[in-house]
């Protein structure tokens, strides 16, 4: 299997909404954010499917080496060789790469944010960064689609988050700021049990309201942010950005109904939304 095979493989596998994006850019694009968001999913399976802290550790060093080893001309794994090629075009840097490890790190080494800066960092590395490099690679003229991207991508990781609280749970895993679940008087223990009488409350749900309200606010400055000049080009991003909010709505629709399910978007209507983004440009 080649390489572009290879992360082509990974991105469909993965059943994200950013696949069906892909699909409406030019054949270089597709190929150099195909082979990005690849890298990403191999970082972030390292911690969701190994079981033992330790060797999920050991595996992110690897990754950090074999990035460094890729930007000095010896790339080893497909996902690399197949990135490389691309890296000098759309400014895709080492840092970049070394950022999402940083963010995959955070979740071995914490499960609580004591309060949303502290979350920010997290969505920075994991989800900011990232849009900079896609916004990069769908084509980017002004400066300020820099800051664009960057708050896009951190609303889609407010949405993930908040789609996840129940199979985060599992995993032993909080995202949501302790001092907001003070705030709304939820306790951790509720969140984890994901059990009735404790999951469903008016407390959950006005705190999970609390958390969509923030992240349409951050939609809403997101594109606000967008300059006219980069519009065309930056339409995958915004086809992303408007299947990941239908999801929120959608989860709003069935009042915050995440801890006993992971609730999603059939496929046919992720590339209607795409394709409607597509059309309208907006």
């Amino acid at each position: 299997m080649s390489p572009e095979q290879y992360v082509q493989d990974k991105a469909a596998k993965s059943g994200s909404s950013f696949y069906y994006a892909f699909l409406f850019l030019p054949p270089a694009r597709r190929a150099a954010i195909t082979a990005f968001y690849a890298f990403c999913r191999e970082v972030d399976d390292v911690v969701d499917e190994t079981q033992d802290a330790g060797v999920a550790a050991t595996k992110l060093a690897w990754w950090r080496k074999e990035a460094a080893s890729a930007f000095a001309g010896q790339p080893q794994h497909p996902v690399m060789r197949a990135l490389m090629p691309h890296c000098q075009s759309y400014d895709i840097r080492l840092e970049h790469l070394n950022a999402v490890i940083d963010g995959c790190q955070m979740d071995l080494e914490q499960t609580r944010y004591l309060d949303f800066p502290g979350l920010q960092r997290y969505c920075h590395l994991v989800a900011g960064v990232v849009g900079e490099v896609a916004a990069s690679i769908f084509g980017q003229t002004q400066p300020q689609t820099k800051a664009y991207a960057h708050k896009l991508g951190q609303a889609m990781q407010l949405t993930n988050i908040i789609r996840d609280v129940g199979d985060d749970a599992r995993r032993g895993r909080i995202y949501l700021p302790v001092s907001e679940l003070q705030q709304f008087e939820v306790k951790a223990h509720e969140i984890l049990l994901r059990q009735k009488p404790w999951g469903y409350s008016e407390r959950f749900t006005a705190l999970m309201k609390f958390q969509a309200e923030r992240a349409h606010r951050l939609y809403d400055e997101a594109f606000a942010l967008l300059p006219e000049a980069d519009r065309r080009t930056q339409k995958p991003g915004l086809m992303m950005a408007n299947i990941y909010r239908a999801l929120l709505r959608e989860i709003e629709a069935e009042n915050f109904r995440v801890l006993e399910q992971r609730i999603s978007l059939t496929p046919l209507r992720k590339l209607w939304i795409a394709m409607r983004t597509n059309w309208t440009g907006r």
